[in-house]
């Protein structure tokens, strides 16, 4: 009994230590600690996790014109996870200067697929229902 009280104190402890350690973004929901470390735990994304970190570009693919207008482009992660980026050129600026070998840093919603997953809502949400992502490319904030 002792040691089923002391494994549940400690898992309480563990829990309000990580929950004091998570970063918050605008919106004042937690950013998971996975993501804030990207793109080195970049492989432990999950599904509409929000995720941060720095690429460099591998290609630069034509916009998808369908529906929502998106630059689209593939990144390669420090870790060697390669991404698309669908950035909303319908909502956020077109990021006109961007060539292969460039670096681009992220703030976007993840979602995994086989061929290593897709960053989007690297934007704001013009109805604020979403947290807002971004861009950056040469100093430049892409939002």
């Amino acid at each position: 009994m002792k040691k089923i009280l002391i494994i549940l104190i400690l898992a309480g402890a563990a829990n309000f230590a990580y929950q004091e350690w998570q970063q918050v973004d605008r919106s004042g929901r937690a950013i998971p600690i996975e993501s804030v470390e990207a793109p080195e735990t970049s492989d432990r994304w999950r599904a509409g996790e929000q995720v941060q970190g720095v690429g460099m570009v591998l290609r630069v693919l034509s916009d998808d014109n369908e529906g929502s207008r998106h630059q689209r482009f593939i990144l390669e992660l420090s870790s060697g996870r390669t991404v698309l980026v669908a950035h909303n050129i319908d909502l956020a600026p077109r990021i006109s200067s961007l060539r292969t070998g460039d670096s681009v840093a992220f703030y976007g919603e993840f979602e995994p697929n086989e061929r290593g997953g897709v960053i989007h809502w690297t934007h704001h949400d013009p109805q604020r229902r979403h947290v807002g992502g971004w861009l950056e490319h040469k100093g430049v904030r892409y939002e």
